[in-house]
C-alpha cells in the first residue's frame, strides 16, 4: 500500500505538521446509498493534520465528491441562530461606523442548512446584489467547506464593504478536543479552527476580530465578528482575548493534546458496540435517531450493523429509504420510532434531545429511554412530570 503523500496546510501552505487523528479508510459521510444498493461502498482515508506553522486543523486529503445535502435543520440550530442575531444586534454590530443602520447582507451558506437571512431580514437587512460588497457578511459553518482556505477567506473578506462587519461561526477545535468529539472529522470538512488560529487568519486578510460570542451548540460554537483594521466601531476586546487565552491554555495548538482524540475514538466506539451488544443479549429492542454525517464514522469504527442496530430514523425525507454506508443500517421515517415502541432510542446528535422528547413523548411514557452518543455513550436521565398527583 503506498504511503500517504505529504500534507500541505490549506491556509498557510506549510508542510510542517503532524497527523493527530487517523480513522483509516472510511466511507464519505454524506454518501447514503439506496437501501437496496448492495455495495460495496467506496472508502477513502480520513485523517486530521495539525499545522505546526499556523495551528489550523486540516483534513489531510479528500478524494470524495460532495453530494447534495439531505439534512433537516435541528431546532437547536434555529434557536442558536436567533440568539446569535440578537446578541450581534445588542452589541451594536448592525449599525455602521456612522451609527446608521446596516442595509445589506451577503451569506456564505453551509451545505447543511442554517441560513440566517430571514432573521437578518427581520431586523432590516436585504440581500446585496452578487456584484456588490455587503454591509454584513455572515458565514455559519460555511468556510470549513472550502478546500482552499486562503481563497475561501479572501472571498468573504472581499464581499465585505469597507466599513462592514464579517461574522464567522465555527465549531471550535478546542470544544471538539475537550468533548472527545473525534467524529467531527469528516470528508468535505477541510478545516478545524480554534479561536486563536482564526483570529490570526482574519488579521492576515486585514481584519481584526472585535467580538467573540460563545454558544453551547455542538458543545462549543464560536461566532467571531470582525471588520477591517482601523475602521472605528464597537468592540469587545476582552471577549476575544479571553477566549483566545482559554483555548491556548487548553492546548489547542499542541499536537499531543489534540491527538487525544485518537484515544477518544476507541473509547466511544467500543463503548457503543458493547452497550448495543449487551442490550441485544438482554433482549432490549432498539432503534437509532438522526442519520447525521457524524454517525457514519462512529458506526463504521464500531462495526455496528443491522444485527445490533436494526434501523435509524431521520426526519429528512431525502435520507429515508437509504442506508448508512459501510455498515448497511437502514434509514426510516420518524414514525417508526413510536410504532416500534423500542426499549431504547440511540440519539446521535446531543442537541436534538430536548426537541425529540417533545416530539416523541411516547418513547418514555411507554417505558423506553433515550441513549445519547455524541460520541460518548450516556443514558439520558428520565423526564419526571411535575404537578401530577
Amino acid at each position: 500500500m503506498p504511503s500517504p503523500q505529504p500534507v500541505t496546510c490549506r491556509w498557510c501552505g506549510s508542510t510542517d505538521g503532524s497527523v493527530v487523528l487517523d480513522l483509516g479508510d472510511q466511507p464519505a459521510a454524506d454518501h447514503f446509498p439506496a437501501a437496496d444498493d448492495p455495495g460495496p461502498d467506496p472508502v477513502h482515508p480520513l485523517r486530521m493534520w495539525l499545522c505546526a506553522q499556523c495551528g489550523l486543523g486540516n483534513l489531510a486529503e479528500d478524494p470524495t465528491t460532495p453530494e447534495e445535502p439531505r439534512g433537516a435543520e435541528p431546532a437547536a440550530m434555529v434557536e442558536q441562530a436567533r440568539d446569535a442575531v440578537a446578541r450581534v444586534q445588542a452589541a451594536g454590530l448592525l449599525a455602521g461606523p456612522d451609527g446608521a443602520p446596516r442595509r445589506t447582507v451577503t451569506e456564505f451558506g453551509s451545505p447543511h442548512g442554517g441560513s440566517w437571512l430571514d432573521l437578518l431580514a427581520a431586523v432590516g437587512l436585504t440581500e446585496a446584489p452578487s456584484s456588490e460588497p455587503a454591509d454584513v457578511v455572515v458565514d455559519c459553518f460555511g468556510l470549513m467547506h472550502a478546500a482552499d482556505q486562503t481563497a475561501g477567506l479572501a472571498e468573504r473578506a472581499a464581499a465585505t464593504a469597507p466599513g462592514g462587519t464579517l461574522l464567522l461561526q465555527f465549531h471550535s477545535l478546542a470544544a471538539i478536543v475537550a468533548d472527545g468529539g473525534w467524529n467531527a472529522l469528516r470528508h468535505g470538512h477541510f478545516a478545524y479552527y480554534s479561536t486563536p488560529v482564526l483570529v490570526r487568519m482574519l488579521a492576515a486578510v486585514g481584519f481584526e476580530a472585535t467580538h467573540a460570542f460563545w454558544f453551547d451548540l455542538y458543545g462549543g460554537t464560536v461566532l467571531l465578528a470582525a471588520r477591517r483594521s482601523g475602521v472605528p466601531g464597537p468592540a469587545d476586546v476582552p471577549s476575544v482575548e479571553g477566549l483566545v487565552t482559554r483555548e491556548l491554555e487548553a492546548g489547542v495548538l499542541d499536537p499531543a493534546v489534540v491527538a487525544g482524540l485518537d484515544a477518544a475514538t476507541a473509547a466511544s466506539a467500543d463503548a457503543l458496540r458493547a452497550h448495543l451488544a449487551e442490550g441485544a443479549e438482554a433482549g432490549r429492542s432498539v432503534i437509532g435517531y438522526a442519520a447525521a454525517s457524524r454517525a457514519v464514522p462512529l458506526l463504521n469504527r464500531a462495526r455496528i450493523g443491522p444485527d445490533l442496530l436494526p434501523a435509524v430514523a431521520d426526519g429528512s425525507p431525502g435520507k429515508q429509504g437509504r442506508r448508512f454506508p459501510g455498515v448497511g443500517v437502514p434509514i426510516v421515517a420518524p414514525d417508526e420510532v413510536v410504532r416500534r415502541r423500542p426499549d431504547e432510542v440511540v440519539l446521535f446528535v446531543t442537541d436534538l434531545l430536548g426537541e425529540m422528547r417533545s416530539r416523541m413523548p411516547e418513547v418514555e411514557s411507554s417505558g423506553g429511554r433515550w441513549v445519547v452518543v455524541d460520541p460518548v455513550v450516556k443514558v439520558a436521565d428520565p423526564v419526571h412530570e411535575t404537578g401530577v398527583s
